[in-house]
């Protein structure tokens, strides 16, 4: 089975009984501390995280599988070395980043064809087991699984890390009601006294190592959150559009993991996710100009839908904000009468932080 897994582009495999999660008291009291912020789903199906028989009533194994999005190309949309991190490096043109994970098709749907393609081929193989496949799409502490089969452990910055993969990769699992001989759970942490990734945070959006405070992440910020960010965190934002990779390109063992290889006898190492050039980075002004049709022909098909025109557009303007010039004064000026309340805010902001530099220069 992990023959046929790594064919079709997974790189980590592990299985994992199926029992109570590990962290689900731990899970609980993050939500009660309110750390969840607006994702109230996540307080919607609390109690179905505690076992996967929430989603299969048979399960016996939960095989946990790992997909890396790690790509060459960095975030001017160069080709660079995996040996140096990109994020700490300035974007030409006032350009926004988009996290690496989100720079080509929407995974869900990508890593879920492949998750059921395994599914499929594990039935064939054994008649009259069942197999169902998750890709971030069921109410399962996925991480606690992928860290009892083996595939690594939790870092400070609660990312799971693979001590020869680092933390680029896209968790998913298959529920089976086959007794499947488990792997050996990681029970070591490997992060010893390394804060880079705590030090690195733009927002201070871990109150501990171990813990995040969803509400002040970037990710969250740029991508959940539905109404505007709160404006002493719009500055730490930077030139972030969508998402954030700033902790994790800071991990020392994301420095020195190299991309997966994938293809027998190839002889190159590239992801089997693939990399849209176009969406490394983006231009604030150009999306500040998307009508409602031009943003779903545009991005529907990507991770960036998550955000909706509002948020993609209300991200765009609070880069322009951090780091435009008045070139972009006019098309802020405009967005300043677009009917969605939220986005006109953020240009408001932006414009006059934008002349408040300006003055003082």
């Amino acid at each position: 089975m992990r023959d046929r897994a790594a064919a079709l582009g997974f790189t980590l495999f592990g299985i994992a009984p199926a029992t109570d999660a590990d962290g689900f008291g731990r899970f609980c009291d993050w939500l009660d501390k309110g750390y969840a912020g607006g994702m109230d789903y996540l307080h919607e199906y609390r109690e179905e995280r505690r076992h996967p028989r929430s989603v299969v009533e048979s399960v016996q194994s939960v095989v946990m599988l790992g997909m890396e999005y790690q790509s060459g190309i960095g975030d001017d949309g160069s080709m660079v070395s995996q040996s140096e991190p990109d994020t700490r490096q300035p974007i030409p043109d006032t350009r926004g980043r988009v996290a690496k994970y989100a720079r080509g098709p929407d995974y869900h749907r990508f890593i879920w064809d492949r998750v059921n393609e395994l599914s499929a081929w594990l039935m064939a193989e054994v008649p009259g087991c069942f197999a169902h496949g998750v890709a971030d799409t069921a109410p399962i502490l996925e991480r606690d699984f992928a860290r009892r089969a083996g595939l690594g452990w939790f870092g400070k910055n609660t990312m799971l890390i693979n001590k020869h993969r680092g933390s680029f990769f896209f968790l998913s699992a298959f529920l089976t009601d086959l007794n499947l001989t488990p792997s050996e759970p990681h029970t070591a942490s490997h992060c010893g006294t390394c804060t880079a990734c705590l030090d690195a945070c733009p927002t201070r959006a871990f109150p501990e190592p171990g813990v995040l405070d969803a509400a002040r992440c970037i990710s969250y910020l740029t991508i959940e959150l539905r109404g505007p960010i709160p404006e002493e965190l719009r500055e730490p934002v930077g030139d972030w559009l969508f998402g954030c990779d700033v902790c994790q390109d800071v991990c020392p063992w994301n420095v020195r993991s190299p991309l997966p290889l994938v293809g027998e006898g190839l002889g190159v190492r590239e992801s089997a996710f693939p990399v849209h050039p176009d969406l490394v980075t983006l231009d604030p002004i150009e999306l500040l100009g998307l009508s409602k049709a031009e943003f779903k022909m545009r991005f529907q098909h990507t991770s960036l839908w998550r955000a909706k025109r509002t948020g993609l557009l209300r991200n765009a303007a609070i880069v322009l904000g951090n780091t435009g010039d008045e070139r972009a004064i006019p098309a802020l000026e405009r967005a300043t009468a677009d009917e969605d309340e939220v986005i006109r805010g953020a240009a408001a902001w932006a414009i006059g932080r934008i002349r408040q530099r300006t003055s003082s220069t």
